[in-house]
């Protein structure tokens, strides 16, 4: 099966799920979280086409799956996981002071910051709401704290990834492995923390589930360092942000930390120069841009995406599963690769 098909194919369970939690919130929050999560325009008219790729919750669901267990009772699970994933979304476009996202307006660009840090905060409590549904599907009660518990600590460890972010923006020395520490909160956290998850709810074998876990860490950080890629040298039409975008705000990417490293002489100079700026302006994106590939930062961040994605695929040998389920685990790990938005 394509991997687009795959992720569509579960879309609308995960949805449903997600629609159920929101029929019982009454407020306008509602209208910002339906808006965000795609169902919705501005005005609250029904629409199609601007969800997104439901990427984890749909990992969540593969990793139940192929360790034996049944989609229908990890739906609520899946559907906590794709609003914390979400509620992070929003937090960093406000963080960021991004207007866009997905081709659209940001929540808080047509809300305000204040009543978006509302949606967030409802998108939290519904995740855990969310959870709280897997007892009516027979989840034993030690699983259901345990995923609970893993989801807990996988939002403390995004919430550390976040602020490292940030902080790195006033840093001019970070370094890859402090970059790489970043990423591992940041990004990688929620997708391990998704396949954990399903594989406990499908399978009672320790080693399956550990081993799923790492699995989506390595997923994490090659997912992560190919945005990384994106930010940078994506097509605009594809990505829905400005052309090098993450240099124009100055993020400390994996592309620019190694540059910061590597580059030599004028280049260095010319690196610490502009990003000691409040501002950068395009022409010192160009700037930045011929440092890059004088380097070959982009070669080296295209390796680092294919040292993680080979790590991930022998974890993914190390758990003897269906051969269909280990198939579509491929395939959506090669769409990670190859991806253009």
């Amino acid at each position: 099966m394509k991997t687009a098909l795959l992720l569509d194919e579960y879309v609308d369970l995960v949805d449903a799920e997600m629609k159920s939690l929101l029929a019982n919130v009454d407020s306008p929050v509602r209208d910002m979280i339906t808006y965000h999560l795609g169902w919705t325009d501005e005005q609250g008219g029904q629409i199609e086409g601007f969800g997104g790729k439901r990427l984890r919750s749909t990992l969540c669901l593969l990793a139940c799956k192929a360790t034996g267990g049944d989609i229908e009772e990890a739906l609520p699970a899946a559907a906590a996981i794709e609003l914390v994933h979400n509620f992070s979304l929003i937090q960093d476009d406000i963080q960021d002071d991004d207007r866009e996202r997905r081709h659209r307006p940001t929540v808080w660009s047509i809300w305000g910051k204040q009543q978006a840090l509302n949606a967030i905060t409802a998108m939290h409590v519904l995740s855990s709401v969310a959870l709280a549904r897997l007892g009516k599907n027979g989840t034993p009660i030690q699983k259901q704290q345990r995923a609970q518990s893993l989801l807990n600590n996988t939002v403390l460890e995004m919430v550390k990834g976040q602020y490292s972010d940030i902080h790195f923006e006033t840093l001019l020395d970070v370094g890859v492995h402090k970059y790489l520490d970043m990423i591992d909160g940041k990004t990688a956290a929620l997708i391990s923390c998704s396949l954990e998850i399903g594989a406990l709810l499908g399978t009672e074998d320790k080693s399956s589930i550990e081993a799923m876990a790492k699995f989506g860490r390595y997923l994490g950080f090659a997912f992560q360092i190919k945005d990384d890629l994106l930010g940078i040298w994506g097509v605009v039409a594809e990505t829905g942000k400005p052309n090098a975008s993450d240099i124009l705000k100055k993020k400390k990417t994996l592309p620019v930390v190694f540059a910061f490293e590597a580059a030599e002489g004028i280049g260095k100079e010319q690196l610490v120069e502009i990003y000691a700026k409040d501002i950068i302006d395009y022409v010192e994106i160009d700037t930045v841009l011929r440092i890059l590939g004088e380097i070959g930062a982009k070669d080296f961040t295209q390796k680092m995406v294919q040292k993680y994605i080979d790590r991930a695929v022998e974890q993914l040998a190390k758990i003897t599963l269906p051969t269909r389920s280990k198939t579509e685990l491929q395939d959506v790990t090669s769409f990670l690769v190859d991806r253009e938005y």
